[in-house]
Parts: structure tokens; sequence; C-alpha cells
């Protein structure tokens, strides 16, 4: 915001010349601020897995097809640990706008619970039990015995997640979005040195293959974690305090249980139907989970802007509305909408422009480099949906405090319309796997009137924080 004389100050970013009213919003520069290391943090958390792909495709195909597979576990954690911290950034970026720094730090302390909980359970499930988890995602006896090999090891890194993931999540919340970025991307690129040495037995180290991958993983988690608890001893306006994550906070923990455990549910909802999507690949072969391991990695780098935009447009739109600025939050929410169109039609057309460079990407069968030609074309229109879908749910309503609507939405899609079609589609019709991937890739545009209809209600937009709690 700038100062010209001419006008007269009138409070919130308001200013009166000549009689009429000139809001001054810097919208766009507080987005920019927000998004941009978010999606700085996207694009390593992309490049690092696409340097997995290419580290591990060099391994071999069943190597690249059975951590494809076994990262299924994390990925399903990940959407547990998502849904803890929505429900804690809807709560925490409006009681930041009230600047009430004491119910940031309970609901920190309440989501720790939720986190390492998890965290523990899937630990225990993938080092004691990996066998019985890569069962779940093939039949295939040697991707059962690779993917076991890595999930033994991996599993331990699940730990230091249930720890980090939600103290950098109250730290975006409150606006340290470049402290996140720095530790969460320095882990990630720490991640890709640590995969060489351990898989190829770089500097003395024994080559290690696909259990390499995992050892690395398990070693910048573990850094990553150790960085946070040391920046929780400095001087700062919101800490970790071990004791509020074993206090009683009734009416906080009713309220991060009414609103947290919807967006829990939705984002686990969304990430098991999503990941039986790659139950149905696994049994389509290897060629199938093959391409679609690539493919991810296209569609991540097309999205990467856009679930910048969602995450930074929560903490944006939820610090306005915990400072009662409700018509200033609808104007923004049309802002964001627009812009993720935007960025949406760009990251389509990044998909197309990455194509050569996916293809060349890792050494593929004739038969997977076919189904990967195609699904980059279907991706690049699947990005768009999936990007305002992403803003809508899990950015502009959460931050609203609406976060019931996601998940009746994407548990009807998924599980009435996905993941049905995609079952009968593969194995009643048996139709052949480019179409049975093209059926799977519906379902952001079988939701999408639904998503648009309840934007324009407003029925979203709330203040969810409460006062001396």
């Amino acid at each position: 915001m700038y100062y010209n004389s001419n006008y007269k100050y009138k409070g919130r970013g308001i200013f009166v010349m000549n009689g009429q009213r000139k809001r001054t919003s810097g919208f766009y520069r507080s987005l920019l601020r927000l998004v941009v290391p978010i999606a700085m943090q996207n694009l390593i958390s992309t490049a690092v897995n696409s340097a997995d792909v290419v580290m591990v495709g060099y391994v071999g195909q069943d190597a690249l097809s059975a951590v494809s597979l076994a990262n299924q576990v994390q990925f399903i954690l990940s959407l547990i640990y998502s849904g803890v911290a929505s429900g804690a950034t809807m709560m925490a970026a409006q009681y930041w706008g009230k600047q009430d720094t004491d119910a940031i730090e309970k609901i920190m302390g309440i989501a720790m619970r939720f986190s390492v909980g998890a965290s523990a359970l899937f630990a225990l499930l993938a080092c004691g039990f990996p066998q019985l988890l890569m069962r779940i995602f093939t039949n295939d006896g040697t991707l059962i015995a690779i993917g076991s090999d890595y999930l033994r090891i991996v599993g331990v890194s699940y730990l230091f997640m249930g720890i980090s993931q939600v103290y950098l999540c109250i730290m975006r919340s409150i606006e340290r979005v470049v402290f996140a970025m720095t530790v969460f991307g320095s882990a990630l690129i720490l991640n890709i040195f640590l995969n060489a040495v351990f898989i190829f037995g770089l500097f003395g180290m024994p080559r290690m293959g696909a259990a390499g991958a995992a050892l690395a993983t398990v070693i910048a988690r573990g850094i990553e974690t150790s960085v946070c608890l040391l920046d929780n001893l400095r001087d700062g306006r919101v800490h970790f305090r071990i004791r509020k994550v074993f206090a009683r906070y009734p009416v906080l923990f009713g309220d991060y249980v009414r609103y947290a455990m919807p967006a829990f549910g939705n984002d686990v909802a969304w990430g098991v139907a999503f990941s039986l999507y790659s139950v149905i690949m696994g049994h389509l072969g290897s060629d199938m989970v093959a391409a679609n391991s690539v493919v991810v990695v296209a569609r991540n780098l097309g999205t990467v802007v856009c679930t910048g935009i969602a995450s930074g447009g929560t903490i944006y739109l939820g610090k306005q509305i915990g400072d009662g600025q409700m018509e200033e939050a609808k104007t923004s929410a049309s802002r964001l909408c627009w812009v993720t169109f935007v960025t949406g039609v760009l990251g389509g057309l990044l998909v197309l422009v990455l194509k050569p460079v996916m293809m060349l990407m890792v050494d593929l069968t004739p038969t997977a480099a076919s189904y990967l030609n195609t699904m980059l074309y279907i991706n690049a229109y699947y990005v768009l949906g999936q990007a305002m879908n992403t803003t809508l749910i899990c950015g502009i309503f959460r931050a609203g405090g609406d976060s019931r609507f996601g998940f009746i939405c994407d548990t009807l899609d998924m599980w009435g319309f996905g993941v049905p079609a995609g079952f009968l589609a593969a194995f009643v019709f048996k139709l052949p796997p480019m179409w049975v991937y093209f059926v799977i890739c519906l379902d952001e545009f079988v939701k999408m009137p639904f998503v648009f209809r309840h934007y324009k209600s407003y029925r979203w937009l709330k203040n969810i924080t409460r006062e001396n709690v």
C-alpha cells in the first residue's frame, strides 16, 4: 500500500478521494507474498519426486513400479496430515486475524495429537507388516518384495513427519511462509543428494537401490524435524508447547473436531479413492504403473502454482474473515478464482510443453511409453479441473470454516462415481487401459457444477473464532 496526500485514510485499506471511496487492497501483492514461497515449496517437492523417479528408474522398471506403489502408503498418510493441517490452518488463520496467539498454540497442540497418533500407526504397519500393505496394491511377487524392503525403512520417517508437518503448517498460517518453504525445501534437496548416495553407492556407501531411497527419506525427514524443534526454542509469537498437546480445551477441541474432522474426512475419502485408482492401474500391469509414476510428476508440475494459490488463499481469506472483513473476503475469493483459472490453463500448456522431456525421463518399455504419451494429453486438461476444485474446496471454502461441503461433495463424487466407474471399466467391461484412465480422470469435472453453485451461494463465508478460549 502506498501513501498519497490526496487521499484520506479510513482504515482497513480504504481511502477517500473527492467523496469517493477507493480501496487499495494490495490483494495481488499480499497473495504473491504468500503464494510464491508455497509454490516454490511445491515445486521443490515435485522436483524431488522427479529425481526419485529418475534415480529409481535407473535401477529398473520393477524398482520404479514397486516404489511408486509403496509410496501410496505415504500418500494416504500425507492426506491425513493434510486433513489435520487443514483444520488447524482454517482456525489458526482466522485467530491470526484476531492476533490471538494463545488460541493458535492450543490449536497446534490439538492437531499434534492427531498427527502423531496417525504417524505411529502407519509406522507400525509399514515397518512390521510391509508385505500385507503391498498386497493391497499389487499381486506381482517381484514388486511386493522390492516394495516391502522399501517400506520397512521408510516407515521410520513417518514418525518425524507427524511433528514437522503440523509445525510448518502453523508457521504458514501465521504468515511465516518463507521459513516453512526454506525448511521443507532444504530437507527435500538434501533428500535428492542422499538418494544419489545410497541408491548408487557413492562416496564408499553400499549400493542399496530402492532401499537407499527409503534411507535417504528417513535422514532428510529427521533433520527437517530437528530444525523445527530448534526453531521452536527461538523467541517468537507462537510456540509448540508439549503441555498443550495433553491439556484439555473443551471449546477449542469441539471447534477443531467440528471444522477439522470434515476436512480430515474429505482428504482421506478423496485420497483413499485416489489410491484405489493406483490399485486399478496396478492390476492392469507394470507398464501402466510405470507410466503413471511419470505422469504424476507432470501433473504435479502443472498444478504447482494452483496448489500454492489454494494454500495461500486459505491464509489470506482466513485472516480477512477473522478480522471481520466479509465484503473484502468475497472480492478476494472472486479474484482467487480468476487467478486459478489462468494458472490452470497455463499449467495444462506446461504439461504439453514438458511432454518430450517426460517421454525421455526414464527407460520405459514401448508399451509403457505409449501409455505415457496418451496420459500426458489427458492430464493437459485434467489439471485445470483439479486446480479450480482445489482452490474452491480446499482454499476458499475452508478459509470460511466450511469443510463439510467438500467432504460430502468429494465422497459422493469419488465413491459414487470415480471408483465404481474405474472398477467397472477395468474389470467388468475390460476396456483398454487408456480408456480406463480416461474414465478415472472424469471425476474433477463431474463435481465442478456443484462446487461452483455452492461458491455463488456464499454459505461458506463464516467467522468461526471465539472470545477467551
